[in-house]
């Protein structure tokens, strides 16, 4: 079998450094996989950590600064070559095969469209594509059919609907565990600490994601990436309160049928599938205990996560308002972590940036970079008059 080479964008975050302990065990088991290039941020020591380890030909980072001290943590003739255009450069290299795209936020835009246009296999990790994007990324490259999804819910679907015919789908049901605080009290909501809303109750993610978890503005993305990625209508696609999160997905049939994916909840077998699709192999990473399982299933509350409704409408919008939306519940969420607004503000700025907007477009990338720079700007507005 011809070995299978990777370039990982996000090496240094929660999906990258499970991607690293998957291929780490998928070679260590003899499965063809090498990693050619590798991507962080600001992290230059666990980048060169892991470059060294894989045998990296080349690493990108932020910016010069981190180049320098990167390039000095690692022999003479690997490439390192920083900021969006070193994505870019990474994800279309002759040398890879498969991009799994594993970075934080809307700057792993330019990796997918990179990766898509270069007709690599992307293993798409970074929702943010197709939220900010997936207009632009249906129609570059190979498109969505070249993705191979790595959200959990969204790998279960894919896993679901393969060589199904799309009249047979009456709607797609992703499942939301509903987050930290699917039973507080809503008028107690306001006063809820970040360390309370960083203790999601069944996964084990970044900051960002896990604060998403619990407004549920994760879910509102993750209905706008189904959209995207299964070309469906907005009223196909469902959300159902899943607490034990055993169940990633759902696909409701004409004829009454319903198909569910289920799993224990650990990222590194989507992504495992994700690095070695098409193909199932033996020995996964964990199993469900099948025996005595006991599922919850239940329609969202409309009046508990106020964000997800916000963001949904977005999407819908669509043009520049998903990149906007994206753009403001990052600075939004941060303001939060810091203690400078509180968790029920997040969704209030969202609403407040989103009705200062006009919506363009969003068919080019320079458009929507520029967007997400005035999402930016003006949730910092929010903040400041927040405080």
């Amino acid at each position: 079998m011809t070995t299978r080479r990777l370039a990982l964008l996000g090496a240094t975050g929660s999906i990258g450094i499970q991607a690293l302990d998957v291929v780490r065990k998928l070679r260590a088991e003899g499965y063809p996989l090498s990693i050619t290039a590798m991507a962080a941020g600001s992290r230059v020591e666990p980048l060169a950590a892991a470059a060294r380890e894989f045998d990296v030909r080349a690493v990108g980072v932020a910016g010069p600064s981190e180049a320098a001290a990167v390039q000095g943590l690692l022999p003479g003739d690997v490439e390192v070559v920083h900021g969006a255009d070193g994505l870019t450069a990474l994800a279309g290299r002759d040398d890879v095969d498969v991009v799994l795209n594993a970075v934080v936020g809307a700057a792993g835009l330019r990796g997918t469209l990179a990766a898509l246009e270069a007709g690599k296999t992307l293993a798409l990790a970074n929702k943010e594509s197709l939220v900010v994007g997936g207009e632009l990324v249906a129609a570059t490259g190979a498109g969505v059919a070249g993705i191979v999804a790595v959200d959990s819910e969204h790998a279960a679907l894919q896993q679901s609907v393969q060589g199904m015919a799309k009249e047979h789908i009456e709607r797609l049901w992703i499942t939301a565990s509903g987050g930290a605080f699917r039973e507080r009290p809503l008028d107690a909501l306001e006063s809820v600490t970040p360390d309370e809303a960083l203790q999601h109750p069944t996964w084990n993610m970044g900051p960002r994601i896990t604060i998403d978890s619990a407004t549920l503005v994760n879910k509102a993305f993750e209905v706008i990436e189904a959209r995207h990625l299964f070309n469906v209508p907005w009223d196909k696609i469902g959300v159902l309160m899943h607490p034990q999160s055993v169940i990633h997905g759902l696909v409701e049939l004409v004829d009454g049928s319903v198909l569910a994916q289920m799993g224990p909840h650990d990222m590194r077998i989507p992504i495992r599938y994700g690095l070695t699709f098409p193909e199932r192999l033996p020995e996964p990473p964990a199993r469900l205990a099948l025996g005595n399982l006991s599922l919850e299933l239940s329609l969202l509350p409309p009046d508990r996560y106020p964000a997800f409704w916000i963001v949904v409408e977005a999407g819908k919008e669509g043009g520049t308002a998903p990149a906007v939306v994206n753009a403001a519940d990052e600075v939004l969420v941060d303001a939060f972590l810091r203690g400078r607004i509180t968790y029920t503000a997040i969704a209030r700025g969202l609403e407040e940036v989103l009705a200062r907007h006009t919506v363009g477009p969003g068919d080019s990338l320079a458009e929507l970079e520029e967007a997400d720079a005035w999402g930016r700007q003006q949730a910092l507005r929010f903040v400041e008059g927040d405080e």
